[in-house]
C-alpha cells in the first residue's frame, strides 16, 4: 500500500493551538453542547458599517480582479498616511507590503530574511505562530522566558544574553498576545541601547493591538522611540483586531525597501495579492472615522477591569492587569498543584469537560501553568464563565 512521506520540515511544526481550540468550541456548540468559549482571538463586535459598505460598493463596481501583489496603490498610500499620523514614521509606498493577514506578513518576513543557522530572539509568552514560522524558515527560535514579576517583558540583560553572532532578528509584540502587557518608552529605549551593540540584528515590532490599548503613556514602538534603529526595524500591523475585521485577512508591513521587496517576492509565489474587495474595505477602515476603534477599545478596557478583579478573588489564581488587547493570562499553577493536575493542557480539558469553558493552555504560548482567557465576549457571557470557573475550583476543594 502506498504511503505518503511528508516533508521533514513538518516534524517540528505544530498546528495553531488557538485555531484548534476555536474549532473545537464551534464543533461542540454545533452538537448542542452548552459551551462558553473564551479562546477566540477575535473581537466579538461586527465590522463597522462604513467598512462593509465600502466592500459592497467595490463588489458592485466589479472590483473583483487581480491586483498588484503588494496591494492596491490607494491602500498603500492609506497605510503610509497611517504610519505618519499615528506613529510619526515616514515610509514610501515601496516600503509597504499588504498581505493576507498579519500572519502572512510575519511568514513573508521569515522567508525573506532567515535561513539555516540564523537565530531569532522571541520573548515568552509569545504569539503561538512565531516559533513555528521561524522553524519553517530553517532558523532557530531562541526563547527568552519572562515572568509575571516583570510584567512578562524581556529585560535588557536578558536580551543581551540571548543575542549572539548568529542572531538575525528580535521579535517584540506590544501590546502582547497573550498577556496584554506592553513595553513603555523607557523600556524600549533600554532594549534599543542593547540592540545598538548588535548592528547585524533586525527588529520586528508586531503592533497588531496598537489601538486596543489603555496605557498611561501613548503607544510607542521601537522605531518611534529609537529613530536611529528605523532602518533595522520592520513594523507589522493589520486591520483585523482594531476594526473587528479578522475574517477579511488584511495585514501590512512597513520597513526597509530591500526587505519589503524580498517579502513581496515570497508573497508572489504563495498567495499573490490579498483579496481585492478586502483591500478596499481596509482602506476605508484606515481613512475613515476612527471613533469605532475607540469605542471598541473602551468596551474591552471596561471588561478587563471587571474581569481582573474577579480572577484575583479566586483561590489559587493570580493575574496581573493588562494595558491592551482583549486577553489576560492568569496563572492557575497553585490550583494545579493543589489538585495534582499535571499540566495546563489537562487543566483546560477539565474546564471544558466539567463546566463547559474553553480557554487556551498557556503552554501553547510558551508558559506552562497559565491559560489565555479572551474577554472578547459580552459582560453576561464573562459573568457566566466566571461563575462556572468558580464552581470548578470549589469542586476541586471539596
Amino acid at each position: 500500500m502506498f504511503k505518503i512521506q511528508l516533508a521533514q520540515r513538518l516534524a517540528g511544526i505544530k498546528s495553531s493551538p488557538t485555531l484548534a481550540v476555536s474549532a473545537q468550541a464551534k464543533r461542540l456548540k454545533a452538537e448542542g453542547k452548552d459551551v462558553i468559549s473564551l479562546g477566540a482571538g477575535e473581537p466579538d463586535f461586527d465590522t463597522p458599517e462604513h467598512i462593509k459598505e465600502a466592500a459592497i460598493r467595490a463588489l458592485r463596481d466589479g472590483f473583483t480582479k487581480y491586483t498588484a501583489v503588494d496591494g492596491i496603490p490607494s491602500l498603500k498610500e492609506a497605510i503610509v498616511e497611517k504610519f505618519r499620523r499615528d506613529n510619526g514614521l515616514d515610509y514610501k509606498p515601496e516600503q509597504v507590503l499588504v498581505s493576507v493577514g498579519g500572519k502572512q506578513s510575519f511568514f513573508n518576513l521569515a522567508q525573506a530574511l532567515l535561513g539555516p543557522g540564523n537565530e531569532v530572539v522571541i520573548p515568552a509568552p509569545y504569539w503561538v505562530s512565531y516559533p513555528d514560522i521561524v522553524l519553517l524558515a530553517g532558523a532557530v527560535p531562541i526563547i527568552v522566558d519572562t515572568t509575571m514579576v516583570n510584567g512578562f517583558k524581556m529585560t535588557p540583560e536578558q536580551l543581551d544574553t540571548a543575542l549572539t553572532y548568529n542572531s538575525r532578528l528580535v521579535v517584540l509584540n506590544s501590546p502582547s498576545n497573550p498577556t496584554g502587557t506592553a513595553y513603555t518608552r523607557e523600556e524600549l529605549a533600554a532594549l534599543g541601547e542593547v540592540l545598538r551593540r548588535y548592528p547585524h540584528v533586525m527588529i520586528a515590532t508586531d503592533d497588531m493591538y496598537e489601538h486596543i490599548y489603555w496605557g498611561e503613556e501613548p503607544f510607542a514602538n521601537m522605531a518611534m522611540v529609537c529613530p536611529d534603529l528605523y532602518e533595522r526595524t520592520i513594523v507589522l500591523n493589520g486591520v483585523s483586531k482594531a476594526y473587528a475585521m479578522t475574517g477579511w485577512r488584511i495585514g501590512y508591513a512597513g520597513g526597509p525597501e530591500q526587505l519589503i521587496t524580498g517579502m513581496k517576492k515570497i508573497q508572489s509565489q504563495s498567495t499573490s495579492n490579498p483579496t481585492s474587495i478586502a483591500q478596499v474595505a481596509a482602506e476605508a477602515a484606515l481613512r475613515g472615522d476612527q471613533s469605532c476603534v475607540r469605542a471598541m477599545a473602551c468596551a474591552f478596557h471596561e471588561r478587563h477591569d471587571w474581569l481582573i478583579g474577579q480572577l484575583n478573588a479566586m483561590p489559587g489564581v493570580r493575574c496581573i492587569p493588562s494595558i491592551g488587547t482583549f486577553y489576560t493570562f492568569p496563572s492557575f499553577q497553585a490550583v494545579m498543584d493543589q489538585a495534582s493536575i499535571p499540566n495546563d493542557v489537562e487543566l483546560a480539558g477539565h474546564l471544558l469537560a466539567r463546566v463547559g469553558v474553553v480557554m487556551v493552555p498557556g503552554s501553547a504560548f510558551g508558559r506552562e501553568g497559565h491559560v489565555r482567557l479572551s474577554f472578547a465576549a459580552s459582560r453576561d457571557t464573562l459573568a457566566s464563565a466566571i461563575d462556572r470557573i468558580g464552581r470548578f475550583l470549589n469542586n476541586l476543594g471539596a
